[in-house]
């Protein structure tokens, strides 16, 4: 088949690579697309994702977004016409969702935050296989028309497209960082976010609280990157940098995503989330299994180098992923 994957967000290179090359490998022709926001289009290149750059981001306003839609979705339907694709695949892309039904291409979504309306609006009634955690429970996805395009997998996305990462040392010496000292790894808010429309007073606390111990920062845009250089006291990385193996070799993560906040998780670093909307069934269950913890307070915050991690990684096949993105071709249209 030709298939045609979307990748809109820094998460989504990582996510998808490993069913890209799944697909390559089972003889299927892939092309890749990539909005230029965050590290996205950089990710790409450091992975060995070839993608053709369509479109940027419009900024965190509705009215922005709404226009940033639109004509991404144009652009991409008209580079996508001649191409006869068989199947469309994205992440929460809206954009490859409502391009692939205006060229009446089949396309599969995949998420884990069930709380995104309006994303999930446009992708789960566009989509023909919608690619959740069972750890959501499905009446949360009713609204969206999502009940019949249900397909489930256990555990995170992360310990699928972890499956075969091996953790290196470079980061660190790339970075300066000692490692006989504490390191911390926090990553800022998405304040351009829909469903992240909130002041959070407790950042600058934590940052007050880590500043002059070695704590890299990893801002989501260049004006928090700005920002944090010019409050200075924090190592800030000006480019995309292997944050796997950092988050491997750290001894706290703090952000107030969720991607990362899972890669801690899936590989046993102590983590805390500073998410100040609402919690996300795959969130809830974690704090509640005590693999992540809601940080409230800079207090909380205790520096020191942890003990190796206690529990064993686990790691899923990502074969399960595809298959169940795949599907949406075998529904009859």
């Amino acid at each position: 088949m030709r298939i045609w994957v979307d990748l809109t967000n820094s998460p989504h290179p990582l996510v998808l690579r490993p069913v890209v090359e799944r697909l390559r490998r089972g003889g299927h022709d892939v092309d890749v697309t990539a909005r230029d926001f965050a590290q996205t289009v950089e990710l790409c290149e450091r992975l060995g994702l070839a993608a053709t750059v369509i479109g940027r981001h419009r900024g965190g306003r509705v009215a922005d977004k709404a226009a940033g839609l639109v004509s991404r979705s144009w652009e991409l339907t008209r580079w996508a016409r001649r191409r006869r694709f068989d199947l469309a695949i994205g992440h929460g892309s809206n954009d490859i969702s409502i391009a692939a039904a205006l060229l009446r291409i089949p396309s599969a979504t995949m998420f884990d935050y069930e709380w995104a309306s309006v994303q999930h609006n446009i992708n789960c009634r566009l989509a023909r296989a919608v690619v959740v955690p069972d750890a959501i429970p499905p009446r949360r996805l009713d609204r969206y028309g999502a009940s019949a395009k249900l397909r489930r997998y256990p555990g995170l996305k992360e310990e699928y497209y972890l499956s075969d990462f091996e953790p290196s040392d470079g980061v660190l010496d790339e970075l300066g960082l000692d490692r006989a000292a504490p390191i911390v790894v926090v990553r800022t808010p998405p304040d351009v976010s829909l469903y992240h429309r909130f002041d959070n007073d407790l950042l600058p606390a934590i940052l007050d609280r880590l500043r002059g111990a070695q704590t890299v920062v990893l801002p989501r845009t260049d004006d928090q990157r700005r920002e944090l250089l010019a409050d200075g006291g924090f190592i800030v990385p000006g480019h995309a940098i292997d944050a796997q193996s950092l988050i491997y070799h750290a001894d706290l993560v703090i952000s107030a995503g969720g991607t990362m906040n899972r890669e801690a998780v899936a590989l046993g670093t102590p983590v805390f989330t500073t998410f100040e909307g609402r919690l996300g069934a795959v969130d809830e269950q974690l704090i509640k299994e005590g693999r992540l913890r809601k940080l409230t307070s800079p207090d909380q915050i205790e520096l020191g180098k942890r003990p190796p991690a206690a529990t064993k990684r686990t790691c899923r096949d990502p074969a399960l992923i595809t298959e169940l993105l795949l599907s949406a071709k075998q529904v009859e249209e």
